[in-house]
């Protein structure tokens, strides 16, 4: 691992591997590899067509796309040339692209199809740095404005003669200290800040990665989380890239299930929605199974627990534990592991809390997935835990040059070469995370077991994350429900669930004026907040708020509150300000519902 920039690590891979197929896309119905030296000359050609339209080292280059291959090598293609990639997610709506745009300065974007570029459109011509798009898929719409991937790539090869500098020194002048990316991050206020990670950020993980996790040429990855994401792009592109694995990019989250039984994979990278599907899946199919089938299911799993102490220490039951957990296995477990490939070392988990019951029932079953904790800001891994160390309820220890501290507050710390060099164009909120001892404060509240385990054990600022791993400032979402006369307060919730929803305390003289227009009987509020069509009348004033947001931020369902919330009963501060888990916890069954629903 003499590599020390994200440049000379593709640049030794695909030395290393060039006959290794690395990348696999789904093309009408059909697998499609690439080798090392496929997206060698294509990498290449990409950058001096990137040049040639005026990409210079420093430069901004944004991708707005889903995962695919083309995507993976557009971001080598940016490195490789000095340049600065900026991940757009592609849930995100025009204006919250335009504010990534804008503030990182990008001069070039590259879109997945027509559909992204017509975002772009809507903004591009008043934005003063951004002039050119590419498009990975053929354009229909745009065809006189966009040049698409491949025809960038074929004026590239011809480009090179007169380009004026020489792809390979070019990339391997790179500096560890030079930036590699920009990735916006959710704020609490809204605007989202530019995180700038180096390329000794991202190669320092890497490597600390590999220590603390086995993975090599004969591993097989399925990349289905956001490209976009820090944790899918130094897990599965950097680190998977680096041992010579192969890479296969998942159809579409609806299809992870079907292209997991046709790849097979070895490891997997994802957030803990994933697992939650496929154990609630799995218990849907068990309680269809007659009694016999049923117990036998759970007997097996009851033997699989009692073999998980063994397990977390990298060991294998024996003696009478021992015959009864083959016999579990080839009567349950062999079958539960042949519907994810068959052949899975490892699943990771990492972007938001894996429920301690669901890693269990899944190691009873003999399916390891391991839990890592970081953030965008550390490159993404702060601690992990190992392939044969390692408990449930906790996110591992530290990984190699990475301290941890817990400070007084109970507020999670970290310093080493994996920490950010700061937020893009915004000293004060660096100020704010990074200390002068570069201690930077996650904003989590943690603590360490007795074995050096870290436990996240709360959240010190509101920001939200799902069960999917989306990070969700609650402030927009709540200004814009309480926009409308029928609403007085509301809590936007969500944290370790799988969508957004709210807490709606009504407007009740507006509500009841509503009432009296529609003959709905106004006597009794909890008959009025039951009433089918003061139901919809909410339902309806939420999605009118929620249409300028991404999909996965939107609130996608309410609970109405009977009374409004007071400074006398805890639940807001002197200056009339929310708190926020004053009130969850009074109306935690009311929440509850929401979900249950």
């Amino acid at each position: 691992m003499s590599y020390n920039t994200i440049a000379q690590l593709f640049l030794d891979s695909c030395a290393k591997y060039p006959d290794n197929k690395v990348y696999h896309d789904k093309v009408d119905g059909q697998w499609q590899a690439l080798t090392y030296s496929d997206v060698l000359a294509t990498v290449e050609n990409f950058a001096y067509g990137l040049a040639s339209l005026g990409i210079e080292q420093g430069d901004k280059v944004a991708i707005l796309s889903n995962n695919n291959s083309k995507w993976a090598m557009a971001d080598f293609a940016i490195i490789c040339l000095g340049g600065v990639t900026v991940t757009v997610y592609p849930t995100l709506v025009a204006t919250q692209i335009e504010y990534i745009i804008d503030n990182s300065e990008t001069k070039l974007i590259i879109t997945e199809d027509d559909s992204q570029t017509e975002k772009i459109m809507d903004f591009m011509a008043h934005n003063p740095t951004l002039d050119k798009i590419v498009s990975i898929k053929e354009s229909e719409k745009y065809s006189d404005r966009v040049q698409t991937f491949d025809a960038v790539a074929a004026a590239g090869e011809k480009h090179k003669a007169g380009a004026g500098f020489d792809f390979l020194e070019r990339a391997n002048a790179i500096q560890p200290g030079d930036l590699l990316t920009l990735i916006y991050t959710s704020g609490t206020t809204g605007n989202p800040k530019g995180v700038m990670l180096t390329h000794d950020n991202l190669v320092s993980n890497v490597k600390s990665s590999l220590k603390a996790t086995h993975v090599d040429e004969s591993d097989i990855r399925l990349s289905f989380l956001p490209l976009s994401h820090v944790f899918e792009r130094m897990v599965g592109h950097f680190t998977g890239f680096t041992v010579g694995g192969q890479g296969w990019f998942a159809e579409s989250i609806d299809k992870v299930a079907e292209n997991m039984g046709e790849v097979r994979p070895t490891i997997m990278a994802s957030v803990p929605r994933l697992y939650e599907k496929i154990y609630n899946r799995i218990i849907e199919n068990v309680n269809t199974y007659p009694a016999l089938r049923k117990k036998i299911f759970w007997w097996a799993i009851g033997v699989g627990k009692k073999a998980i102490p063994l397990k977390q220490k990298g060991k294998s039951p024996t003696g009478w534990l021992g015959f009864r957990h083959a016999v579990a296995d080839k009567l349950v477990f062999s079958k539960l592991k042949e519907r994810i490939g068959g052949r899975l070392r490892f699943f990771m988990s990492g972007g938001a809390p894996l429920p301690k019951e669901i890693g269990e029932f899944f190691l009873a079953a003999d399916i390891k997935i391991l839990e890592g904790y970081g953030l965008t800001e550390t490159s993404p891994v702060i601690t992990t835990n190992r392939e044969h160390s390692f408990k449930f309820g906790t996110v591992g220890v530290p990984i190699d040059g990475v301290e941890v501290k817990i400070a007084d507050d109970g507020e999670i710390l970290c310093k080493g070469p994996n920490v950010m060099k700061g937020y893009y164009k915004n000293d004060e909120a660096t100020a704010e995370a990074i200390d002068r001892d570069n201690w930077f404060y996650t904003g989590d509240i943690g603590e360490f077991d007795e074995d050096g385990f870290l436990k996240i054990t709360d959240r010190k600022k509101s920001l939200i994350v799902t069960s999917g791993g989306k990070n969700i400032a609650p402030a927009p979402l709540e200004n814009a429900l309480l926009t409308s006369a029928f609403i007085e307060q509301c809590l936007v919730v969500g944290d370790r669930r799988n969508f957004i929803s709210a807490l709606v305390v009504p407007a009740f003289d507006a509500l009841k004026a509503w009432c009296t227009d529609k003959d709905i009987e106004t006597t009794d509020m909890d008959t009025i907040l039951a009433h089918a069509d003061v139901q919809a009348h909410y339902q309806q004033i939420i999605d009118k708020a929620m249409e300028g947001f991404s999909r996965f931020e939107q609130v996608k369902k309410c609970a109405l509150v009977n009374r409004e919330w007071t400074i006398e009963d805890n639940e807001l501060t002197p200056t009339l300000k929310v708190k926020r888990k004053v009130v969850t916890s009074h109306f935690d069954s009311l929440i509850d519902s929401i979900y249950e629903s």
